[in-house]
């Protein structure tokens, strides 16, 4: 996976500690390696394949050992990921200062946490989930690892669009563990963060596209230029928009409120991705539209949830529309 011996060179020393490497709030090193601030997202998806299934609502006992076992198996992704990339990030000045290229911690120390993490993981969700479940992450842990920043990463522009599956897994551990088998629930959100993830990602890759054709990454902007960048957002998000809309037959019951409340999301998606694509030179058009994508994200598992609880029956529509504008004025 990485060398053992591996040392970063005085050159790369030189540019550790320069003063023009953007600084951030500095984690623990061992907590920096499990990349925490991606954990969040992946459980919300985790919820929405849950609340996708008939058994909803869950005893909560479940709830919580399906997120900690899914959110350790995402940190043992995250701490691989930093090995594997340990010399590549020693050479991007937006990742020279992270744990292990900085060494504030070792890579011994990293395998073992990772290990560590990923036999915990497994345990809780074998044990108090179901073997299903467990698989399941164990296969987004490894499709991470292996497919995305071992084989496509280095080698295809396209590698979020098939890479895009190690994000996208768990809304089935989610829908797994709610009923210990696949439904088509799981599968339609399993869809949809497949579909969202490309125009996520590559507005995160127009901003950081000089970074990646430093060290030689085939990141589509580097290979083909933002204003195809752009186009390809464009049209990666009419067809998250599109995706999303199939939430209203999926949903075992309160589709019709999903589909109302969906839109807004879906106009500001494409709003975003239209100013991008007519200024995709653009950097706060890229970072406007790659905030607003984890914001979406986010709200449509919100959006799940919602329309899954009791409360959100046909009868109930004309007071929430009444209560709408009181909203609105108290917020005023």
């Amino acid at each position: 996976m990485v060398s053992a011996t591996a040392l970063i060179p005085p050159a790369q020393a030189a540019v550790n500690t320069s003063p023009d490497v953007p600084r951030s709030v500095r984690l623990p090193a061992w907590l920096e390696v499990a990349k925490p601030r991606l954990i969040p997202l992946l459980l919300a998806t985790t919820i929405g394949g849950m609340v996708l299934s008939t058994a909803w609502p869950l005893e909560p006992l479940r709830i919580l050992l399906t997120l900690l076992g899914g959110a350790m198996a995402s940190a043992a992704a995250g701490v691989l990921n930093c090995l594997w990339e340990q010399e590549l990030d020693g050479r991007m000045q937006r990742t020279s200062r992270r744990a292990l290229p900085s060494g504030r911690l070792a890579q011994r120390q990293a395998f073992a946490l990772a290990i560590a993490l990923t036999l915990v993981s497994t345990a809780v969700l074998v044990i108090g989930v179901n073997p299903l479940a467990a698989s399941l992450a164990l296969l987004g842990l490894c499709s991470y690892v292996l497919l995305y920043t071992a084989l496509l990463k280095p080698r295809t522009a396209q590698n979020i669009v098939i890479g895009g599956v190690a994000g996208a897994i768990p809304p089935l551990v989610g829908a797994a563990a709610a009923t210990g088998h696949l439904n088509w629930g799981g599968w339609w959100l399993f869809a949809l963060v497949m579909v969202w993830t490309p125009a996520h990602f590559w507005a995160l890759a127009l901003l950081l596209r000089d970074d990646y054709r430093s060290v030689g990454i085939p990141m589509l902007p580097v290979v083909k230029g933002v204003a195809v960048t752009a186009r390809a957002i464009s049209h990666y998000s009419w067809i998250t928009v599109a995706m999303s809309a199939l939430g209203v037959l999926v949903l075992p019951s309160g589709g019709w409120l999903y589909g109302l409340l969906v839109i807004p999301f879906n106009a500001r998606l494409l709003q975003l991705s239209n100013d991008l694509s007519r200024a995709p030179e653009d950097p706060q058009r890229a970072r406007n539209l790659f905030r607003w994508s984890i914001l979406y994200l986010f709200g449509i598992c919100l959006l799940l949830v919602l329309a899954r609880t009791p409360e959100a029956s046909l009868a109930d529509l004309p007071g929430l529309l009444a209560a709408l504008p009181l909203s609105v004025a108290g917020a005023a």
